[in-house]
């Protein structure tokens, strides 16, 4: 071969490697952006990219004519998140850093440890609540030194635990695997410590003192010892915050809420590793009232079952309904949260953001109230205190409550005094709404007790006539003193007229008031069958409606006496709320529709595209009453109006029933006024009950209930009539 053949041979053995090196190179990028595109797109993003939940908005509440009356406003949260941190970092440093900042800038950011920040360093546990408590003891036992040094402690000193001590087993009747071992026993009791028992003095006492607990603390952590107590200790409240997130398996925790743009754009510029600012929301209060509905939102707590909440959803750091409608409507309030991938670089920094699912804002929820009455009510009841309260008595209380007849929709539900829900959670002013003597946060309309007193008079009449125990046309004499048969001398009960009112009919001892034949009717029903027609009637059990009530208390028979004479005019120990009060009285005056009282109208998507749920206005239960019984009791509360009370009614708008109660409270005490009403009296809309705590008397409440109808019945001053009802106003 000569020379030129030989380099010919040589070339094209190159160009069929070059040919070869090009094939299998076409082969291969075929394979990877062809074949198996997907698989290797898929493992590429899972290397740079994380999942990451996108908070929806809360609902709104607004009253049922559409006005908000709890909306949002969006904020920023600094979160951090030790998932961001790049590999190898020192994650101590980067805290500080970030705390040192926040220090710089003036932005508070959480810390629940309950150690003082500053030298002398001090344990701030009498500040905690259950909740933190909760979280603080869970923490302890998840140190080996701290968990043994209280069992250790509980050992010798077991009656620091609440829970009683656990029996020892005998060894000679018991397995020795069954045997109470000093450890096993130590261990028992360290178990059943609770957050109750939990205080500073017991830790001391343990030996887990605070410098004890930081010392054990940064070993655990790793805080470098060049740290200083300060510096340590932010480092360490940071931490910890993380360490009780990781013991329910979740990472990120929110550092510092409601940051402004400023801070952000430091934030931005000093690259602090392991930061992140989320978009997020707090909860504004349109209004200053309803605050006893509306209630209020927390963070998710020990005592709120986290596992069970996670599987709905909730993180860590969500916030929940806590108490009032933010509770009771928590299932339509709550978004359904979305998601979005977030590619970040070696260093851990935010690269990209890819949405994958949208969040959905959550439901409208629209009450019955109607927020213009319910803040006439309330200041009704507030200018009727400050009138009582010139006799020097601060203390006193009321409650109130307005009924649509015929569907149990509560219209206002008002408690004096009360609170502004804006301010109430800040610093120094929770403390000072917690601790006042007169408990504003209490809901005297619904939670609250009351003998009925005389209000129950028009139940009683109506119990009869159903039962047959009287009847139309048959007067009853009342001589003004009523005796038990058979033991006229020592048990008997006087009507408020000694003379007596002589012959009365139904309607006439409605008007009247008359102890006598009240007394007569209840001997003649029993307390058993009283009892059968309060419960029809919805007294003494709860009303239904969405938020705590108290379930009253019935009246019953000590052994071996009969209290029916007594309980049928209100006396006998039975307790019911303004709210039971003024169901009992839309029941009976619509004719024996008992409905459940209720807080909810609707429940809408947040854009209003369909209904999510209806307040239920069918009725619990049905009693029959005749037209001839109805007006008999209806006329009996009307003649009050029209004669004792007429000087109050005489400028009511409307035609109305109703009836006065005084409930006895102690000798030494003036009694409750308790008034319940309706209007109007040919066909009743609203049941109005109204307790105040001292008023001596149910007559002193009949300008309030006045003033209450007018409200309603007014258009200037009843917001339902200006404005149509499903309506969203701006």
């Amino acid at each position: 071969m000569d020379r030129k053949e030989m380099q010919n041979t040589r070339l094209y053995l190159l160009a069929f490697f070059l040919v070869l090196v090009l094939i299998v190179y076409l082969f291969v990028l075929y394979d990877i952006q062809i074949i198996h595109h997907e698989d290797y797109a898929a493992q590429s993003i899972r290397s740079i990219v994380r999942m990451e939940k996108v908070e929806a908005s809360r609902g709104i509440i607004t009253d049922r004519n559409g006005k908000p009356l709890v909306s949002n406003r969006s904020t920023y949260d600094l979160t951090f998140d030790a998932a961001l941190l790049p590999p190898n970092s020192d994650s101590n440093e980067d805290i500080l850093r970030l705390v040192q900042l926040c220090q710089e800038e003036g932005v508070a950011w959480n810390d629940s440890l309950p150690v003082s920040r500053q030298a002398p360093y001090r344990y701030t546990i009498d500040q905690m609540d259950n909740q933190q408590k909760k979280r603080f003891l869970t923490y302890l036992k998840s140190l080996n030194f701290c968990a043994e040094a209280l069992s250790q402690y509980l050992l010798l000193h077991p009656e620091a635990v609440s829970a009683p001590e656990p029996e020892a087993q005998e060894p000679i009747e018991a397995p020795p695997s069954e045997i109470l071992t000093p450890e096993k026993k130590a261990e028992a009791l360290l178990d059943r410590l609770t957050a109750v028992d939990l205080t500073a003095d017991l830790l001391v006492q343990s030996g887990i003192t605070p410098a004890k607990l930081m010392d054990v603390m940064r070993r655990e952590l790793g805080i470098p010892e060049n740290y200083s107590l300060t510096q340590a200790r932010m480092v360490l409240g940071v931490q910890y915050e993380l360490s009780i997130r990781k013991l329910n398996d979740y990472e990120a925790y929110v550092l510092a809420e409601d940051i402004d743009t400023p801070f952000i754009s430091v934030l931005s510029d000093g690259n602090y590793a392991g930061a992140k600012v989320t978009l997020s929301s707090v909860r504004e209060y349109e209004t200053t009232y309803a605050a006893h509905i509306l209630g209020y939102v927390g963070k998710i707590g020990i005592e709120d079952d986290y596992p069970s909440l996670k599987e709905k959803g909730y993180d860590y750091d969500d916030w929940i309904g806590k108490e009032g409608a933010e509770l009771a409507f928590e299932e339509y309030l709550k978004g359904q949260d979305g998601s979005r991938m977030v590619s970040t670089n070696s260093e851990g920094k935010i690269t990209g953001e890819y949405y994958s699912t949208e969040p959905v804002p959550g439901s409208i929820v629209e009450l019955t109230i109607d927020l213009g009455f319910q803040a006439q009510v309330e200041g009704f009841l507030e200018e009727t205190i400050t009138r009582l309260n010139a006799d020097g008595d601060e203390k006193r209380g009321a409650g109130a409550a307005v009924i649509q007849v015929g569907t149990g929709e509560v219209l206002a539900l008002a408690s004096y005094p009360s609170y502004d829900l804006a301010t109430f959670r800040q610093g120094e002013n929770f403390a000072a709404v917690r601790d006042d003597p007169r408990k504003p946060m209490y809901n005297r309309a619904a939670m609250n007790g009351y003998p009925p007193g005389s209000t129950l008079k028009p139940f009683t009449a109506m119990a009869a006539l159903l039962h047959g125990d009287v009847s139309l046309k048959e007067k009853i004499k009342d001589t003004g003193r009523w005796g038990y048969p058979g033991d006229e001398a020592n048990s008997y009960s006087n009507c408020w007229k000694r003379s007596g009112h002589g012959l009365q009919n139904v309607t006439q001892a409605i008007t009247n008031s008359c102890n006598y034949f009240f007394s007569e009717l209840g001997y003649r029903m029993g307390m058993e069958i009283l009892r059968e027609y309060l419960t029809m009637f919805g007294l003494g059990e709860k009303t239904g409606i969405e938020i705590p009530e108290t379930a009253g208390l019935l009246p019953e028979n000590p052994q071996g006496q009969d209290q029916a004479p007594w309980a049928a005019y209100g006396q006998s120990s039975q307790l019911y709320s303004p709210l039971q009060l003024s169901n009992y009285v839309a029941t009976l005056v619509s004719g024996g529709k008992h409905c459940q009282a209720h807080l909810l109208k609707a429940a809408k998507a947040y854009d209003n595209s369909s209904v999510v749920a209806l307040g239920n206005t069918d009725p619990v239960n049905t009693i029959d009453i005749s037209d001839e019984n109805l007006h008999a009791v209806k006329e009996g509360m009307r003649g009050l109006v029209t004669g004792t009370l007429s000087p109050y009614f005489k400028d009511c708008v409307v035609t109305a029933g109703a009836k006065t109660g005084t409930s006895q409270v102690r000798a030494d005490t003036k009694n409750h006024g308790v008034f319940v009403c309706f209007a109007p009296y040919d066909d009743p809309e609203i049941a109005v009950a109204i307790a105040i705590e001292r008023a001596d008397s149910g007559a002193a409440l009949a300008s309030t209930a006045v003033n209450i109808l007018n409200a309603y019945f007014t258009p200037s001053g009843n917001g339902t009539t200006v404005t149509g009802e499903n309506q969203l106003l701006p």
